[in-house]
């Protein structure tokens, strides 16, 4: 008989945060499997919890996701755990989900704490459609061809960043987004908790001069009706000025559309207006 695989969601910051149902399944199973073994330790030691770990952490996740399955076909019960929060959300487990599906092992979820949907909770803009994009690009050509994208979503916007890298998307970001309005929510459930909202622009500006520490979340309202106006009639003009260079209609309309993420047919019929 094949065990069961326990996909446990752990605290992102306050140990508190952790359910009773959670609590009872770590104490139960045969297994836990960690992102990394020394941050779980010091939940369960917290907990009084003794249990054998094994760590999929980075590189490990693919060679380590077989050892778990054949636990699971020995009848062992074992709990997926990341370093915080849910396992599969921007975060390692999503391969040993996949193998043990794919192997019709049974999938139980122990839900818990979830970064993105606390900093959504509290940016205080819509939560009815939202739009999660984990991590952004490393590669700042990546990073603003994805936000350009995204510029176009009506629906809330919400995404992960690392401290190193924060300022850069940020900067990218209020390139792009300007005077919408942003929320960007740091330490969730701990002790320096905080969260610093206004318009993409004055969010970076205003954290450029702090000093930038710990896991932050993004969080950015959606696009509002009449607010690509303006920005249609700034790549409007950049067309026109390419064209008076001598670059041909389609060409310039190519490489304005890709440049604010505008559809080109639509930015091509609106060029041919002003003729």
């Amino acid at each position: 008989m094949k065990g069961t695989l326990y996909i446990v969601s752990t605290p992102i910051g306050n140990l508190e945060d952790i359910t009773l149902r959670a609590l009872r399944i770590l104490k139960e199973v045969d297994l836990i499997a960690a992102e990394d073994t020394r941050h779980t330790l010091k939940l369960l030691s917290h907990y009084g919890i003794s249990k054998p770990l094994i760590s999929y952490w980075g590189e490990k996740e693919k060679v380590k996701a077989q050892e778990v399955i054949k636990r699971l076909f020995a009848g062992q019960s074992v709990a997926l755990v990341s370093d915080a929060g849910t396992p599969g959300i921007s975060d390692p487990g999503s391969v040993v989900i996949r193998r043990a599906l794919a192997e019709g092992i049974p999938v139980v979820p122990i839900p818990g704490p979830s970064a993105f949907i606390v900093a959504l909770a509290l940016s205080g803009f819509s939560t009815e459609e939202f739009v999660f994009s984990g991590f952004l690009p490393a590669r700042s050509s990546q990073r603003k061809k994805g936000l350009m994208e995204l510029a176009l979503e009506k629906r809330t916007i919400v995404f992960y960043e690392s401290p190193h890298r924060l300022l850069e998307s940020l900067a990218d970001a209020a390139e792009v987004f300007g005077a919408r309005r942003a929320a960007v929510v740091r330490e969730i459930t701990k002790i320096h908790e905080e969260v610093t909202r206004g318009t993409m622009t004055e969010l970076y500006a205003r954290l450029r001069e702090t000093k930038v520490m710990g896991e932050y979340v993004v969080v950015i309202e959606g696009r509002q009706e009449g607010e690509g106006m303006q920005r249609e009639e700034d790549a409007l003009g950049e067309i026109a000025a390419l064209m008076k260079k001598g670059l041909g209609r389609k060409e310039a309309v190519k490489r304005i559309a890709e440049q604010y993420g505008l559809s080109k047919k639509e930015l091509y019929d609106r060029s041919l207006e002003g003729k």
